[in-house]
């Protein structure tokens, strides 16, 4: 999956398509330092500034997302008529940002985030910002930048909300019923309990506490994902996506599927839902589905939230993060019971046909793959049973396996075709059957299907027997001969 992911990644930008972004931008100033004494005016640290960094910030930040994954993207919002608006324009122009419908105004100067770091660590942050309800004169020019923007069809649109005055109620609706009206999907990145005004919208990315203050209860209500079920439902959404930090992605459709998160160290996790929604937006402006999207995007938010401060992501490190987690990903198709339990279920919720078959599979060759694939295509996951070492002696002999069932087990799930993988020590792998249930169980055209293990167990729940042509001259006894000769 990650393979195919990355090819998709490498090719974004190769279209005239361009996403439209709509919220609240912000300059993000990191003032980076070193604290090596308190101060003797009182017991404060004192920061001897090293450098200092000025970056895209708030809705400014998911554009910059978009931008470096080389999507063409434009980017309304309000700054004013200052030296923070001027350096924040000129941040997002150098990630390669259509800003020639920013509005500057001389309301309400550019909001401005300054945090001040002593190494990794945050020592105080500032904050200039002013959020009054937008002037008539603001709110004319906002609107006509919208429709503007609008009628140059784009493929996509984000609406950020940081709750910082531009995205009312009416804009809300305004652009939702538009986009509604001509096959525009929009996703919004939420803020505040009013989420009546994101109605209709295609999907929301709210955090979990986000979502709990949207459900009116609290983040550790062990019903949240009900709530936001019956939310998703309420506001005519086609899905949610809760970020749950280091819980995962919680996609609420049809079907409930949670994604685990990939991150491995975190450093800072600020910006990272800006890259959600980002990486989200380009994985369905290229026609992949919610959940391989926002896989997608977990992968991405695990690069971000490994670095200090508001980094954006890069096509080449979106590229080798899912190179990276490509390997991660075989190693965790090899399963344990419950694992594996758990895999298949959240599989059957989305709808997705389980397809089990089993053998020892030493020494691997061309017919185990090619079986492998045809079986494969019987269903859309592939579960394979895989006889432990001593199972495979009392099968082949004292002389077998060749292969130990670790080494075997990590040479499988390396390939495509295979979604998990589990040992069973047993003589046969009906008990497995019994606790999987899948909907197709494969074996070999050697094999009748009265002959088949769970074949019958298989059809008493509605499921079928695949029987499996072998390529011929093929097999692993055939190979140790030839060794031995």
């Amino acid at each position: 999956m990650n393979n195919a992911l990355a090819k998709l990644v490498q090719h974004f930008g190769e279209n005239s398509q361009h996403v439209l972004v709509i919220g609240d931008v912000m300059l993000d100033r990191y003032l980076i330092g070193e604290v090596n004494r308190i101060s003797p005016e009182g017991p404060v640290p004192v920061v001897l500034i090293k450098s200092e960094q000025q970056r895209a910030g708030g809705a400014a930040n998911v554009a910059a997302n978009l931008a470096l994954l080389d999507i063409h993207t434009r980017m309304i919002g309000l700054v004013g008529d200052d030296n923070e608006g001027a350096l924040l324009l000129t941040a997002m122009q150098a990630h390669g940002i259509d800003t020639q419908a920013m509005i500057r105004t001389a309301v309400r100067p550019t909001i401005a985030k300054t945090r001040i770091l002593g190494g990794h660590q945050q020592m105080l942050r500032l904050d200039q910002e002013i959020t009054t309800e937008l002037s008539i004169s603001e709110s004319l020019a906002v609107d006509q930048a919208i429709q503007a923007a609008l009628k140059q069809s784009p493929a996509l649109v984000i609406l950020s909300d940081y709750a910082k005055g531009l995205l009312t109620e009416d804009i809300c609706q305004a652009v939702i019923h538009y986009c509604r009206d001509n096959n525009i999907p929009v996703l919004v990145d939420p803020k505040g309990r009013n989420y009546h005004k994101y109605r209709g919208a295609t999907a929301l990315t709210p955090n979990k506490k986000e979502t709990a203050e949207a459900c009116d209860t609290h983040v550790n209500d062990a019903a949240l994902i009900d709530k936001a079920s019956a939310l998703k439902s309420s506001l005519a959404l086609d899905f949610l996506a809760v970020t749950r930090g280091e819980e995962g992605i919680t996609l609420i459709s049809d079907h409930t599927a949670h994604l685990s998160a990939t991150a491995k160290q975190v450093f800072d996790v600020s910006g990272a839902g800006d890259t959600v929604i980002a990486t989200l937006a380009a994985g369905l402006m290229h026609g992949l589905s919610p959940l391989e999207s926002l896989s997608l995007a977990n992968v991405a938010a695990g690069v971000v939230v490994g670095k200090v401060g508001t980094v954006p992501i890069t096509k080449a490190d979106l590229v080798d993060a899912l190179a990276t987690a490509q390997g991660s990903e075989q190693a965790h198709k090899i399963c344990e019971l419950p694992d594996l339990l758990q895999k298949v279920s959240t599989w059957k919720q989305q709808g997705q046909r389980i397809v089990f078959t089993n053998g020892c599979f030493d020494l691997l060759h061309a017919g185990h793959v090619t079986y492998l694939e045809d079986a494969k295509r019987r269903g859309d996951k592939l579960v394979l049973g895989l006889n432990t070492d001593r199972s495979v002696s009392a099968l082949k002999g004292p002389s077998r396996p060749v292969v130990n069932e670790n080494d075997r087990a990590r040479v499988l799930a390396a390939l495509e075709s295979v979604d998990a993988v589990i040992l069973f020590d047993e003589d046969t792998p009906l008990n497995l059957i019994n606790a999987i249930q899948p909907n197709v169980i494969a074996k070999g055209s050697d094999y009748t299907a009265d002959q088949v293990v769970g074949g019958q167990e298989v059809l008493s729940w509605g499921g079928e027997i695949a029987l499996i042509d072998l390529v011929e001259g093929r097999s692993t006894t055939n190979l140790i001969k030839k060794m031995h000769a």
